[in-house]
């Protein structure tokens, strides 16, 4: 959240280009060729150095601008004390239409520097995340999601005249509506959340603590510091090690240090000379991570295409091995040329697909998840199996 002064959507830039932290792992930058120097901060206008970034260059934006809070004073507690609240000059506009041809600026800029498959994140508050998504809409992008970003800490209402603002919204949008091959790393995420979707609501704290950048007399550096775990939550389920991050609002560096701690690469743009030096040796800092805690597993799609005669082949399942839907009201015998008959009466035969869909009266089904096999005494989705040979020859490729 930060950049542009009251009804202003451009400042003459002070343009210089500063690669920080290092360079990143050969194996990383191998996946994807920045089209600027990789891991750099831009020192100017978002609105000017878009316009100067190559069409179709980076695999991700992550976007966190003003939020036009429409502050007309200052905000007191009841005991008459001062909040800390966002009062600074680059989010301040003179009206609605200011703020929304603002928006539809950047926005426009944003869309040609992405690569036909790139997604666009925006976080924002009820403020602007409306005007925000249908501006959006308007200019071609596809919305894949909203999410509700719910803080765990959130600053009360003091006033005690509206409901606790607990939550910001992310609005995550692909280029377009017939945008193909977009990141979602769905098998990672579902893996590292104990085998279940990861949800759109996601709690997590305000930056806070030794991560809460501080200035020269203790205060906040930035009053909108988003905590590093909510921009790693974003990298990880969008991105892949070596992608080109962009963040047109960098403000005090959190996606760039999270970023080059994942194994990405970024180009962030910040117009202020506070936050540009703060997000320098921020990220600076930072040590990536090795490359063996990077690795993604392979997507359904990407992973070696494995047939059910296979595991009959292996000896996975033994021919005559009775299968069962999950609660064991459906049942099939498995034949040795990997087909399946189903039992009660009937003579059809088939895949484990075609049979699925049939024992069900669908036209189509997921042979794999749909059948189980019972081994030492529970059900388990064959899938299962599959899973097991897939790693087996994972191992003889080595």
């Amino acid at each position: 959240m930060r950049l542009v002064a009251k009804g202003t959507l451009q400042r003459a830039s002070r343009r210089t280009c500063r690669p920080v932290g290092g360079e990143r792992s050969e194996s990383a930058a191998a996946v994807s060729a920045a089209p600027w120097p990789p891991n750099s901060i831009i020192h100017g206008d978002s609105l000017v150095e878009l316009s100067r970034l190559p069409a179709e260059s980076v695999d991700l934006v992550f976007a966190d601008p003003p939020y036009n809070l429409q502050l007309k004073g200052a905000l007191k507690r009841p005991d008459e004390s001062r909040v800390d609240a966002v009062d600074d000059a680059w989010d301040q506009f003179e009206s609605f239409a200011a703020y929304d041809a603002f928006t539809r600026a950047w926005l426009t800029a944003a869309r040609r520097v992405m690569k036909p498959s790139a997604t666009l994140w925006v976080i924002g508050s009820y403020h602007n995340i409306f005007r925000i998504g249908a501006t959006m809409q308007d200019l071609g992008f596809w919305i894949l999601n909203d999410i509700v970003w719910r803080k765990a800490n959130p600053m009360p209402n003091f006033r005690g005249r509206r409901f606790t603002n607990a939550h910001e919204t992310l609005i995550w949008a692909a280029r377009a509506p017939d945008a193909k091959g977009y990141t979602f790393n769905y098998e990672a995420l579902k893996g590292g959340n104990e085998d279940v979707q990861v949800r759109s609501d996601w709690l997590f704290p305000l930056c806070t603590g030794q991560e809460r950048l501080k200035d020269g007399a203790g205060r906040k550096l930035h009053p909108t510091q988003k905590p590093e775990a909510l921009i790693a939550r974003i990298l990880l389920s969008a991105s892949k090690a070596g992608d080109v991050v962009l963040d047109p609002f960098l403000g005090s560096g959190t996606t760039g240090a999270v970023a080059k701690r994942l194994g990405r690469g970024f180009i962030g743009i910040e117009r202020e000379d506070d936050y540009v030096r703060a997000a320098q040796e921020r990220i600076a800092a930072i040590e990536p991570l090795p490359d063996s805690a990077l690795l993604a597993p392979p997507s359904a799609r990407e992973a070696p295409r494995v047939a059910f005669a296979s595991l009959v082949e292996r000896g996975l399942v033994v021919p005559g091995t009775e299968l069962t839907d999950a609660k064991g009201r459906v049942r099939a015998v498995v034949r040795a040329d990997g087909t399946i008959a189903l039992t009660g009466g009937t003579a059809n035969v088939g895949s484990i697909h075609r049979m699925g869909a049939l024992a069900q009266g669908a036209e189509a089904c997921n042979g794999w998840t749909f059948w189980h096999v019972e081994q030492e005494g529970r059900r388990h989705p064959i899938d299962v199996l599959r899973a097991r040979l897939r790693a087996e020859m994972g191992i003889a490729a080595e």
